[in-house]
């Protein structure tokens, strides 16, 4: 009889669910301090669902989308829990998994290219977005941007 959706899951549960061994779920509660499973008595861990959303999001942006852990902590800081919970929903549900580029307001803008000018990102070959543009509102347009360009190709 298997559980249900709702029940909690112990480490070896959970590391069977996301096909991963043990000691990397440990791991990345070490890494990732948004990783909180409960503790009963003796230390034994129970991971609630919202607990496997997280860590499946965790689980795609590290194999699926091949981030690095300091890249995965970049995505928590800049969108937050939700955002990678989210993912991991939708990594369950066999629904493709796509990342919002980040970027910091002035690293990318002083690392990009500019086209002779300070005021203006380049962002491929006939695209130049200005800097004094909100962060939010250059983000949108990279995403809108990188569809875009996998429709063209298709």
């Amino acid at each position: 009889m298997a559980k249900s959706a709702e029940a909690f899951r112990t480490i070896s549960e959970a590391a069977d669910e996301l096909d991963v061994p043990q000691h990397v779920l440990r791991h990345w509660e070490e890494v990732f301090g948004q990783v909180r499973p409960m503790r009963r008595a003796g230390g034994r861990r129970y991971y609630r669902p919202l607990d496997l959303d997280l860590l499946r999001g965790i689980r795609a942006l590290l194999y699926d989308q091949r981030y690095t852990t300091k890249g995965v902590q970049k995505i928590f800081k800049e969108e937050g829990v939700k955002y990678v919970s989210e993912l991991g929903r939708r990594a369950a549900a066999g629904e493709s998994v796509e990342v919002r580029p980040i970027l910091p307001d002035d690293e990318a803008a002083s690392n990009a290219k500019s086209n002779g000018s300070d005021d203006v990102l380049e962002l491929g070959a006939d695209t130049l977005v200005s800097r004094g543009m909100p962060l939010h509102v250059r983000k949108a347009l990279i995403l809108l941007l990188g569809r875009l360009e996998k429709m063209q190709d298709s």
